[in-house]
């Protein structure tokens, strides 16, 4: 492999400056699951990690829906039915799902 550097490079960050922080993108998760129900959403598995999967409490096409959220910012994705996959991570911050929650709450 001739860019094993580019990949190591990678590995090298993750470990050593990145691990520490995972705790963070785990309460954003937090915080937007616990948004999320209160907006009337189902969340479908425990949150855990730094993904949140959810439901939409009715039938309003899921494609249309991230749609208007991606016009405002938000880059959630629908997974099939009328779920949802939203995943935290680094750049994401507290206040980054305060916005989210906000423009899904508008955008409906």
């Amino acid at each position: 492999m001739r860019q094993a550097g580019v990949l190591a490079a990678a590995g090298i960050v993750a470990l050593t400056e990145m691990r520490d922080r995972l705790a963070e993108d785990h309460a954003n998760a937090q915080r937007l699951a616990e948004g999320l129900a209160a907006l009337g959403y189902r969340i479908l598995h425990p949150v855990e990690t730094n993904i949140v999967i959810f439901e939409q409490p009715d039938e309003t096409d899921p494609a249309a829906r991230a749609a208007r959220w991606r016009a405002e910012g938000v880059l959630i994705n629908p997974i099939g039915g009328r779920r949802y996959r939203a995943v935290t991570h680094y750049g994401i911050t507290e206040a980054d799902i305060e916005q989210a929650l906000d423009v899904i709450q508008r955008a409906e």
